[in-house]
Protein backbone atom coordinates (compact mmCIF):
# COMPACT_ATOMS: atom_id res chain seq x y z
CA UNK A 1 0.00 0.00 0.00
CA UNK A 2 0.92 3.35 -1.04
CA UNK A 3 1.14 5.83 1.99
CA UNK A 4 0.10 9.51 1.23
CA UNK A 5 2.71 12.67 2.79
CA UNK A 6 2.75 12.50 6.38
CA UNK A 7 0.18 9.75 7.14
CA UNK A 8 1.89 6.56 9.20
CA UNK A 9 0.02 3.66 11.52
CA UNK A 10 1.55 3.12 14.91
CA UNK A 11 4.03 0.64 15.77
CA UNK A 12 1.93 -1.23 18.43
CA UNK A 13 2.50 -4.93 17.63
CA UNK A 14 -1.54 -5.49 18.23
CA UNK A 15 -2.09 -2.42 15.72
CA UNK A 16 0.46 -4.37 13.68
CA UNK A 17 -0.89 -8.17 13.26
CA UNK A 18 -3.19 -9.94 10.89
CA UNK A 19 -6.26 -9.24 12.58
CA UNK A 20 -8.42 -12.81 13.10
CA UNK A 21 -12.25 -12.63 12.58
CA UNK A 22 -13.00 -11.64 16.04
CA UNK A 23 -10.57 -9.14 17.15
CA UNK A 24 -10.69 -5.28 17.31
CA UNK A 25 -8.06 -3.16 16.93
CA UNK A 26 -7.58 0.05 18.08
CA UNK A 27 -5.33 2.13 16.40
CA UNK A 28 -4.48 6.18 15.49
CA UNK A 29 -3.99 7.72 12.01
CA UNK A 30 -1.48 11.13 12.59
CA UNK A 31 -1.62 13.25 9.48
CA UNK A 32 0.66 15.86 9.98
CA UNK A 33 -0.13 18.05 7.16
CA UNK A 34 -2.31 20.99 7.58
CA UNK A 35 -5.68 20.20 7.71
CA UNK A 36 -7.37 22.81 5.88
CA UNK A 37 -11.54 23.47 7.57
CA UNK A 38 -14.69 23.69 5.81
CA UNK A 39 -14.89 27.74 7.76
CA UNK A 40 -11.58 28.65 6.01
CA UNK A 41 -9.22 28.37 9.26
CA UNK A 42 -6.69 25.02 9.81
CA UNK A 43 -5.22 22.96 12.14
CA UNK A 44 -2.00 22.13 11.99
CA UNK A 45 -1.97 18.25 11.65
CA UNK A 46 -4.65 16.01 12.99
CA UNK A 47 -4.86 12.52 14.53
CA UNK A 48 -8.11 9.98 14.13
CA UNK A 49 -8.70 7.05 16.40
CA UNK A 50 -10.21 3.97 14.71
CA UNK A 51 -11.24 0.88 15.26
CA UNK A 52 -11.49 -2.42 12.32
CA UNK A 53 -13.08 -5.77 12.80
CA UNK A 54 -11.95 -8.90 10.53
CA UNK A 55 -10.12 -9.02 7.77
CA UNK A 56 -10.21 -7.14 4.20
CA UNK A 57 -10.38 -9.42 1.62
CA UNK A 58 -8.17 -10.15 -1.54
CA UNK A 59 -10.78 -7.23 -3.94
CA UNK A 60 -11.24 -5.45 -0.74
CA UNK A 61 -14.92 -5.72 -1.88
CA UNK A 62 -16.00 -6.49 1.91
CA UNK A 63 -15.98 -3.06 3.99
CA UNK A 64 -18.26 -1.64 5.87
CA UNK A 65 -17.37 1.72 7.56
CA UNK A 66 -20.21 2.87 10.38
CA UNK A 67 -20.16 6.35 11.46
CA UNK A 68 -20.98 7.53 14.91
CA UNK A 69 -23.26 9.67 16.44
CA UNK A 70 -22.71 12.38 18.63
CA UNK A 71 -21.01 11.05 21.89
CA UNK A 72 -20.11 7.99 20.28
CA UNK A 73 -16.93 6.33 19.98
CA UNK A 74 -15.21 4.42 17.26
CA UNK A 75 -15.64 0.58 19.14
CA UNK A 76 -18.99 0.08 17.31
CA UNK A 77 -19.34 -3.40 18.61
CA UNK A 78 -19.55 -1.92 21.84
CA UNK A 79 -22.39 0.39 21.76
CA UNK A 80 -24.44 -1.33 19.01
CA UNK A 81 -24.90 -4.47 19.68
CA UNK A 82 -27.51 -6.70 17.47
CA UNK A 83 -26.24 -4.65 14.86
CA UNK A 84 -21.98 -5.26 14.89
CA UNK A 85 -20.79 -7.84 15.99
CA UNK A 86 -19.75 -11.83 16.03
CA UNK A 87 -22.99 -12.90 15.72
CA UNK A 88 -24.84 -9.96 14.61
CA UNK A 89 -25.58 -8.44 10.59
CA UNK A 90 -22.95 -6.98 10.27
CA UNK A 91 -20.49 -9.45 11.13
CA UNK A 92 -16.64 -9.44 11.70
CA UNK A 93 -16.35 -13.18 10.17
CA UNK A 94 -17.47 -11.48 6.89
CA UNK A 95 -17.04 -8.01 6.62
CA UNK A 96 -14.21 -5.53 7.53
CA UNK A 97 -16.01 -3.05 9.46
CA UNK A 98 -13.94 0.34 10.11
CA UNK A 99 -15.54 3.44 12.69
CA UNK A 100 -13.73 6.50 12.76
CA UNK A 101 -14.06 8.82 16.21
CA UNK A 102 -15.15 12.48 14.63
CA UNK A 103 -13.09 14.97 14.63
CA UNK A 104 -14.02 17.32 17.79
CA UNK A 105 -14.74 14.38 19.84
CA UNK A 106 -12.58 13.63 23.64
CA UNK A 107 -11.91 9.57 22.00
CA UNK A 108 -9.13 9.93 20.46
CA UNK A 109 -9.53 12.01 17.93
CA UNK A 110 -8.21 15.88 17.53
CA UNK A 111 -10.63 18.07 19.55
CA UNK A 112 -10.36 20.44 22.14
CA UNK A 113 -8.57 18.82 24.98
CA UNK A 114 -5.80 17.90 22.40
CA UNK A 115 -2.38 19.74 22.50
CA UNK A 116 -1.73 22.24 20.14
CA UNK A 117 1.19 21.47 18.66
CA UNK A 118 1.99 25.71 18.16
CA UNK A 119 1.51 26.44 21.85
CA UNK A 120 2.24 23.03 23.84
CA UNK A 121 -1.15 23.65 25.31
CA UNK A 122 -4.46 21.92 25.01
CA UNK A 123 -6.58 23.82 22.49
CA UNK A 124 -10.14 24.17 24.65
CA UNK A 125 -12.06 27.19 23.86
CA UNK A 126 -9.18 28.22 20.30
CA UNK A 127 -10.42 24.95 18.68
CA UNK A 128 -12.02 26.08 15.38
CA UNK A 129 -15.37 25.68 14.53
CA UNK A 130 -15.99 22.10 12.31
CA UNK A 131 -18.88 20.62 10.32
CA UNK A 132 -20.03 17.40 9.15
CA UNK A 133 -18.19 17.97 5.75
CA UNK A 134 -14.73 17.99 7.84
CA UNK A 135 -15.47 15.05 9.37
CA UNK A 136 -16.11 13.34 6.55
CA UNK A 137 -12.92 15.03 5.12
CA UNK A 138 -10.99 13.32 7.68
CA UNK A 139 -12.45 9.78 7.16
CA UNK A 140 -11.40 9.95 3.09
CA UNK A 141 -7.76 10.61 4.71
CA UNK A 142 -7.84 7.40 6.34
CA UNK A 143 -9.87 5.30 3.66
CA UNK A 144 -6.93 6.33 1.58
CA UNK A 145 -4.72 5.44 4.33
CA UNK A 146 -5.93 2.05 4.66
CA UNK A 147 -5.72 1.06 1.14
CA UNK A 148 -9.73 1.22 0.56
CA UNK A 149 -11.11 1.98 -2.83
CA UNK A 150 -14.61 1.20 -2.55
CA UNK A 151 -17.21 0.96 0.50
CA UNK A 152 -19.23 -2.01 0.08
CA UNK A 153 -21.64 -0.52 2.63
CA UNK A 154 -21.52 2.97 4.55
CA UNK A 155 -24.07 3.56 7.54
CA UNK A 156 -25.18 5.56 10.09
CA UNK A 157 -27.27 6.62 12.61
CA UNK A 158 -28.78 10.31 13.96
CA UNK A 159 -25.75 12.64 13.42
CA UNK A 160 -23.83 9.63 11.62
CA UNK A 161 -26.25 9.22 8.86
CA UNK A 162 -25.48 12.94 8.33
CA UNK A 163 -22.12 12.01 7.60
CA UNK A 164 -22.71 9.38 5.59
CA UNK A 165 -24.98 11.64 3.31
CA UNK A 166 -22.10 13.61 3.34
CA UNK A 167 -19.69 11.34 2.40
CA UNK A 168 -22.26 9.81 -0.65
CA UNK A 169 -22.01 13.05 -2.02
CA UNK A 170 -18.47 13.82 -1.77
CA UNK A 171 -17.14 10.12 -3.09
CA UNK A 172 -19.85 9.05 -5.00
CA UNK A 173 -17.76 6.56 -6.73
CA UNK A 174 -16.63 5.01 -3.46
CA UNK A 175 -19.80 3.97 -1.99
CA UNK A 176 -22.12 1.09 -2.86
CA UNK A 177 -24.91 0.95 -0.58
CA UNK A 178 -25.75 3.13 2.16
CA UNK A 179 -28.28 2.62 5.37
CA UNK A 180 -29.26 5.79 6.67
CA UNK A 181 -31.71 5.53 10.22
CA UNK A 182 -32.87 8.34 12.56
CA UNK A 183 -31.34 11.17 10.41
CA UNK A 184 -32.06 14.03 8.12
CA UNK A 185 -30.46 15.53 4.82
CA UNK A 186 -30.24 19.32 6.66
CA UNK A 187 -30.56 19.91 10.90
CA UNK A 188 -34.12 21.06 11.68
CA UNK A 189 -34.61 24.47 13.19
CA UNK A 190 -36.03 22.01 15.89
CA UNK A 191 -32.53 20.34 16.25
CA UNK A 192 -30.68 23.67 16.58
CA UNK A 193 -33.05 25.03 18.97
CA UNK A 194 -32.19 21.74 21.24
CA UNK A 195 -29.04 21.75 20.60
CA UNK A 196 -29.00 26.24 21.28
CA UNK A 197 -30.52 25.20 24.96
CA UNK A 198 -27.99 22.36 25.37
CA UNK A 199 -25.28 25.29 24.39
CA UNK A 200 -26.83 27.96 26.88
CA UNK A 201 -27.00 25.40 29.90
CA UNK A 202 -23.09 24.63 29.13
CA UNK A 203 -22.09 28.80 28.93
CA UNK A 204 -24.34 29.46 32.05
CA UNK A 205 -22.40 27.41 33.84
CA UNK A 206 -19.67 29.71 35.83
CA UNK A 207 -16.78 27.43 35.10
CA UNK A 208 -17.17 27.78 31.24
CA UNK A 209 -14.30 30.31 30.55
CA UNK A 210 -11.67 28.66 33.15
CA UNK A 211 -8.64 26.92 31.17
CA UNK A 212 -9.23 23.73 32.65
CA UNK A 213 -10.85 20.40 31.35
CA UNK A 214 -13.48 20.50 33.33
CA UNK A 215 -14.67 23.45 32.54
CA UNK A 216 -18.37 23.77 31.87
CA UNK A 217 -19.27 20.26 33.52
CA UNK A 218 -22.42 21.24 35.64
CA UNK A 219 -23.31 22.94 32.42
CA UNK A 220 -22.81 19.72 30.69
CA UNK A 221 -25.30 17.86 32.91
CA UNK A 222 -27.52 20.15 32.70
CA UNK A 223 -27.16 19.78 28.83
CA UNK A 224 -27.69 15.86 28.81
CA UNK A 225 -30.58 16.41 30.51
CA UNK A 226 -32.26 18.67 27.72
CA UNK A 227 -30.59 16.02 25.49
CA UNK A 228 -32.41 13.08 27.39
CA UNK A 229 -36.05 14.62 26.85
CA UNK A 230 -35.45 14.44 23.01
CA UNK A 231 -33.39 11.11 22.91
CA UNK A 232 -36.49 9.72 24.94
CA UNK A 233 -40.42 10.40 24.54
CA UNK A 234 -43.24 10.84 27.10
CA UNK A 235 -44.53 7.40 26.32
CA UNK A 236 -41.47 5.85 27.94
CA UNK A 237 -40.57 8.18 30.67
CA UNK A 238 -43.97 7.91 31.80
CA UNK A 239 -43.82 3.90 31.19
CA UNK A 240 -40.36 3.61 32.65
CA UNK A 241 -40.09 6.26 35.53
CA UNK A 242 -43.55 6.83 37.11
CA UNK A 243 -43.14 6.66 40.23
CA UNK A 244 -45.84 3.94 42.48
CA UNK A 245 -45.80 5.73 45.32
CA UNK A 246 -48.95 8.49 45.03
CA UNK A 247 -47.56 9.99 48.51
CA UNK A 248 -44.12 10.81 47.48
CA UNK A 249 -43.25 14.58 47.62
CA UNK A 250 -39.81 14.63 46.54
CA UNK A 251 -37.13 12.50 45.28
CA UNK A 252 -39.29 10.95 42.15
CA UNK A 253 -37.85 8.28 40.01
CA UNK A 254 -37.75 10.46 36.67
CA UNK A 255 -35.93 13.24 38.32
CA UNK A 256 -32.99 10.45 39.71
CA UNK A 257 -32.91 8.73 36.35
CA UNK A 258 -32.37 12.40 34.36
CA UNK A 259 -29.64 13.36 37.55
CA UNK A 260 -27.76 9.93 36.61
CA UNK A 261 -27.69 10.44 32.74
CA UNK A 262 -26.27 13.83 33.61
CA UNK A 263 -24.04 12.38 36.00
CA UNK A 264 -22.95 9.73 33.44
CA UNK A 265 -21.75 12.17 29.98
CA UNK A 266 -19.95 14.24 32.59
CA UNK A 267 -17.88 11.15 34.13
CA UNK A 268 -17.14 10.10 30.01
CA UNK A 269 -17.40 12.99 27.98
CA UNK A 270 -16.24 16.39 27.79
CA UNK A 271 -17.92 19.81 27.52
CA UNK A 272 -15.81 21.51 25.28
CA UNK A 273 -16.83 18.79 22.96
CA UNK A 274 -20.23 18.71 23.21
CA UNK A 275 -20.51 22.24 22.79
CA UNK A 276 -18.75 22.36 19.51
CA UNK A 277 -20.19 19.30 18.22
CA UNK A 278 -23.45 20.51 18.40
CA UNK A 279 -22.46 23.56 16.68
CA UNK A 280 -21.39 21.16 13.72
CA UNK A 281 -24.64 19.44 14.19
CA UNK A 282 -26.70 22.82 13.57
CA UNK A 283 -24.30 23.07 10.39
CA UNK A 284 -25.29 20.05 8.71
CA UNK A 285 -26.99 21.17 5.07
CA UNK A 286 -26.69 18.69 2.19
CA UNK A 287 -26.95 21.35 0.03
CA UNK A 288 -25.07 24.29 1.25
CA UNK A 289 -23.03 25.48 -1.32
CA UNK A 290 -23.28 23.47 -4.17
CA UNK A 291 -26.00 25.51 -5.93
CA UNK A 292 -28.89 22.88 -5.91
CA UNK A 293 -31.94 22.13 -3.91
CA UNK A 294 -31.62 19.47 -1.04
CA UNK A 295 -34.12 17.61 -3.05
CA UNK A 296 -31.59 17.72 -5.42
CA UNK A 297 -28.75 16.82 -3.87
CA UNK A 298 -31.16 13.83 -2.52
CA UNK A 299 -31.65 12.88 -6.13
CA UNK A 300 -27.72 12.87 -6.62
CA UNK A 301 -27.79 9.88 -4.77
CA UNK A 302 -27.99 6.68 -6.60
CA UNK A 303 -26.68 4.19 -4.12
CA UNK A 304 -28.94 1.82 -3.36
CA UNK A 305 -30.45 3.07 0.03
CA UNK A 306 -32.43 1.77 3.09
CA UNK A 307 -33.44 4.06 5.51
CA UNK A 308 -35.38 3.46 8.84
CA UNK A 309 -37.53 5.91 10.96
CA UNK A 310 -38.47 5.15 14.77
CA UNK A 311 -42.54 6.68 15.02
CA UNK A 312 -42.09 7.68 18.60
CA UNK A 313 -38.48 9.82 17.62
CA UNK A 314 -39.47 13.53 18.41
CA UNK A 315 -35.52 14.54 17.71
CA UNK A 316 -35.62 13.49 13.91
CA UNK A 317 -39.25 12.79 13.29
CA UNK A 318 -40.06 10.04 10.40
CA UNK A 319 -41.45 12.77 8.12
CA UNK A 320 -37.30 13.20 7.93
CA UNK A 321 -36.86 9.54 7.07
CA UNK A 322 -39.57 9.76 4.40
CA UNK A 323 -38.40 12.88 3.03
CA UNK A 324 -34.69 11.48 2.23
CA UNK A 325 -36.72 7.98 0.93
CA UNK A 326 -39.14 10.07 -1.62
CA UNK A 327 -35.91 11.79 -2.97
CA UNK A 328 -33.28 9.30 -3.10
CA UNK A 329 -33.76 7.24 -6.31
CA UNK A 330 -33.26 3.55 -5.28
CA UNK A 331 -33.98 3.79 -1.60
CA UNK A 332 -36.33 1.33 0.54
CA UNK A 333 -38.28 2.71 3.66
CA UNK A 334 -38.83 0.94 6.97
CA UNK A 335 -40.55 2.44 9.74
CA UNK A 336 -40.17 0.77 13.01
CA UNK A 337 -42.71 0.86 15.90
CA UNK A 338 -40.77 1.58 19.01
CA UNK A 339 -41.69 3.15 22.53
CA UNK A 340 -37.63 4.09 22.72
CA UNK A 341 -37.92 7.48 20.78
CA UNK A 342 -34.60 8.56 19.17
CA UNK A 343 -32.83 6.07 21.47
CA UNK A 344 -34.68 3.58 19.54
CA UNK A 345 -32.01 3.35 16.95
CA UNK A 346 -29.64 1.61 19.39
CA UNK A 347 -31.76 -0.50 21.36
CA UNK A 348 -33.78 -1.81 18.90
CA UNK A 349 -30.80 -3.51 17.61
CA UNK A 350 -32.40 -6.93 16.42
CA UNK A 351 -35.17 -5.69 15.06
CA UNK A 352 -32.88 -3.23 13.10
CA UNK A 353 -30.67 -5.68 11.70
CA UNK A 354 -33.36 -7.99 10.54
CA UNK A 355 -34.42 -5.35 8.25
CA UNK A 356 -30.91 -5.01 7.60
CA UNK A 357 -30.44 -8.54 6.73
CA UNK A 358 -33.22 -8.88 4.77
CA UNK A 359 -32.35 -5.83 2.75
CA UNK A 360 -28.57 -6.73 1.62
CA UNK A 361 -30.04 -10.08 0.73
CA UNK A 362 -32.46 -9.17 -1.76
Amino acid sequence: MVMSPGLYFCTSKTARRRLTIFDTCMNHLNYELPFELESGESLPGITIAYNTYGVLNKDGSNVVWVCHALTANSDVAAWWPGVVGPSDVITPDKYFIVCANILGSCYGSTGPLSEDPRTGKPYYHEFPMITIRDMVKAHILLRKHLGIERIHLLMGGSMGGYQALEWAVMEPERIGKLFLIATSPTESAWGIAIHTAQRLAIEADSTWLEVSPKAGSKGLKAARAIGILTYRNYGIMVQKQTDPDPEKLDNYRASSYITYQGDKLVNRFNAYCYWLLTKAMDSHHLARGRGRSVEEMLRSITQPSLVIGIGSDILCPLEEQRFIARNIPDAQLVEIDSVYGHDGFMVEGGTIARHLGEWMAR
